[in-house]
């Protein structure tokens, strides 16, 4: 090959990118979503793609591809063309807990994507039955460490049983739970009287903080909630540095332009920038978040860092 046509196969290379961005996108996006229609991730979802189609001018579809813990869907993201039109909506457990809780993955959640935006988080809340005494995390702690299992626990969720293994590990309390398939029957437990207390999302327990049929005890984010007006942190009770938050999150396969990662990231920073979409996400139970490409990449890095050494101690496993 020549010296001058190396330099036009350089120039075409170089070109790519620039050519593509300027056309992308050119027909209908997929997004991909783990979990089934209806669930908290799916609206969130649907709602952002409305918000982006009409940034884009294109055509924005969800593909809904549940099973196994969200592990479906996302390797079928992992292996989808690196072409900007297939994303998907990661999560906390897709994107941070799932590596260390399944034993074999067929997708690197670092490495096989490209992150784009945190979309927004959200915090679990510790409540418990209203005719319980306690009220507290002071007095969790303390029925905790009296032994008389009056401090149960009921979990719904992988992310709730975090939620009291974080707890146990900063408070020194043997703290007891309870597993649940879903929150109905946890939360009819908790009514019933049968346990104390429950962890679940403010959306999932909203109705029943109303009626007064349980007391909010604490919210888990590191700052107040919106998502819980009114709710003290478990930080702000005597536990610095206490944080655990569910989150979505898009990304695209590893490889797609980075002309086309820097598009989606603005039309999604003017999306969030708009007072309705962020009242939205709150009525849908998510704090909005936004943010660059980098600093979700730091993010989900420091929750893998972070969930990693607890899940390993705590022995959680899934099957």
């Amino acid at each position: 090959m020549t010296f001058r046509r190396l330099l036009v196969v350089a120039a075409l290379a170089c070109a790519v990118p620039v050519s593509f961005a300027q056309t992308w996108p050119a027909r209908p996006i997929k997004i991909i979503v783990a979990y089934a229609a209806g669930q908290g991730t799916d609206i969130a979802t649907r709602y952002m793609a409305e918000q982006l189609a009409k940034e884009l001018g294109q055509s924005v579809v969800i593909d809904n591809k549940p099973g196994a813990g969200g592990n479906l869907g996302t390797e079928l993201a992992a292996q989808a063309p690196a072409d900007g039109y297939t994303l998907t909506m990661g999560t906390n457990a897709t994107h941070a807990l799932n590596q260390f809780l399944y034993p074999s993955l067929r997708f690197d959640a670092e490495r096989d994507f490209e992150p784009v935006a945190l979309i927004g988080t959200f915090p679990m809340m510790l409540v418990a039955n209203a005719k319980s005494n306690l009220r507290t995390m002071e007095d969790v702690v303390a029925a905790a460490k009296s032994g008389q299992r009056s401090a149960d626990i009921a979990i719904p969720s992988t992310t709730a049983r975090l939620v009291v293994e974080l707890l146990k590990e900063r408070s020194g309390a043997a703290l007891f739970f309870v597993p649940y398939k879903g929150s109905g029957n946890a939360m009819t437990d908790v009514l019933g009287g049968q346990l104390p207390l429950i962890v679940d999302t403010p959306t999932a327990l909203r109705t029943h903080i109303t009626s007064g049929s349980v007391r909010a005890i604490a919210v888990t984010s590191a700052k107040p909630s919106g998502l819980a007006p009114g709710v003290k942190t478990v930080a702000e009770q005597g536990f610095a540095g206490y944080e655990v938050v569910a989150w979505n999150a898009l990304y695209a396969p590893r490889g797609t332009p980075a002309p086309v990662i820097a598009s989606l990231n603005a039309a999604i920073t003017k999306v969030m920038a708009r007072p309705e979409t962020r009242q939205k996400l709150l009525d849908i139970g998510f704090d909005p978040a936004g943010g660059t490409p980098a600093q979700l990449a730091e993010f989900a890095q420091a929750e893998r860092k972070k969930w990693g050494p607890i899940i390993k101690a705590s022995g959680i496993k899934v099957d």
